[in-house]
């Protein structure tokens, strides 16, 4: 039987594989966040191809938590009645829907990777302040952003609660805390980016003092029977920044803090970080985490090859895959996959006649 085809239990929730969707901006959302047919279709697809969880693209709790003006986000009922025929869809289809919160921080209020203009959108093109642990931007050319003040911290900590509560409203059956790639969670993280004074900086246990709040706030809003995931950035890659020994501590409070699996990723609070990019890259970032926190993880990172992902779970170096690019070159990747690796695909019955 195939490690990669087997279910996983998470909760109350049974994802029919091992092959998650990892999340991938779009940057295609409608006015004040909405999402569109675009994502219907993109996500769609994908539940079509045979993944087991579909995670969207990183979808704000607040409408300065936005990466670009055109990102998606989940802070009202409006959010709620454009998400639900998309996640009922991807139900239909077999796949677990699940939405990744996320706050930018002061990575937000950013024009899109492939607009001809770089850097901060300004008040005048639709843009906002953004919001960190200081008032230093990322880079020089983004916005400046205000330092959230403990008020504000509580304010956000609410807001990806209350996010929490709606994505189940709107069908999501799993939710996933963005606390990676240098965004406003991982910014309070890493000692690069975090240099506050308070409770909720100096020492490890003040950085992480945020997002397990986050984590805590979430998982009592969502009941027991929900899955939480966390993704996280388990390296900065960065000589003096955040390492994979505080992935490991931090894991393991974010499983006493009711997560349930570690989306281990790395790297995004420092542009002048060395990435050493390559097949499979930071799966033993999930593997070492697994194995020393004792929670579980997903793997990510140029997972290309049906056999490779297989080796990945049934070697125990992480309990699911998330595939980004392989998914975006071929949405039917885990139907092609498991007839490689002699397991059942689940063509639609529209789509048996090509195989």
């Amino acid at each position: 039987m195939s490690a990669l085809f087997s279910p996983l239990t998470l909760r109350g929730v049974t994802l029919p594989n091992r092959v998650a969707m990892a999340p991938m901006c779009q940057y295609s959302a409608g006015p004040d966040g909405l999402p569109t047919d675009w994502h219907r279709v993109h996500l769609g697809s994908r539940a079509v191809g045979g993944v087991g969880l579909i995670v969207t693209e990183a979808t704000a709790v607040v409408p300065e938590g936005r990466i670009s003006p055109q990102d998606t986000g989940l802070w009202s009922g409006a959010h709620v009645d454009a998400w639900r025929p998309i996640t009922r869809f991807l139900a239909e289809h077999g796949a677990v829907p699940a939405v990744q919160l996320a706050h930018a921080g002061f990575k937000a209020s950013t024009h899109r990777p492939w607009d001809a203009q770089r850097g901060g959108v300004a008040d005048t093109e639709g843009g906002w302040t953004p919001v960190g642990p200081g008032t230093e931007p990322f880079v020089p050319d983004y916005r400046r952003p205000t330092a959230l003040d403990e008020r504000g911290i509580a304010a956000v900590v609410a807001a990806f609660a209350t996010a929490a509560s709606r994505a189940l409203d709107a069908g999501f059956a799993a939710v996933e805390i963005h606390a990676a790639h240098g965004y406003l969670l991982h910014e309070f993280l890493s000692p690069l980016t975090n240099h506050r004074g308070d409770g909720y900086g100096g020492d490890r246990a003040g950085r992480m003092r945020l997002t397990l709040e986050v984590a805590r706030a979430v998982r009592a809003a969502v009941g027991e029977d929900v899955p939480v995931l966390t993704r996280i950035s388990a390296t900065d890659w960065v000589e003096g920044g955040w390492t994979v020994e505080d992935s490991v501590v931090l894991a393991g409070e974010l499983a006493a803090a009711g997560v349930d699996l570690v989306d281990t990723s790395s790297g995004g609070a420092a542009a002048t970080a060395t990435v050493p990019v390559g097949p499979g890259y930071q799966v033993p970032l999930a593997a070492r985490i697994r194995r020393e926190a004792g929670v579980l993880t997903g793997a990510v990172g140029l997972i290309v090859e049906p056999e490779q992902a297989e080796q990945i779970v049934a070697a125990g170096e992480a309990d699911l895959v998330l595939l980004g690019r392989e998914l975006l070159r071929d949405p039917y990747w885990p139907n092609r996959a498991a007839a490689k690796l002699t397991a059942t695909p689940t063509w639609p019955n529209q789509y048996t006649r090509a195989h």
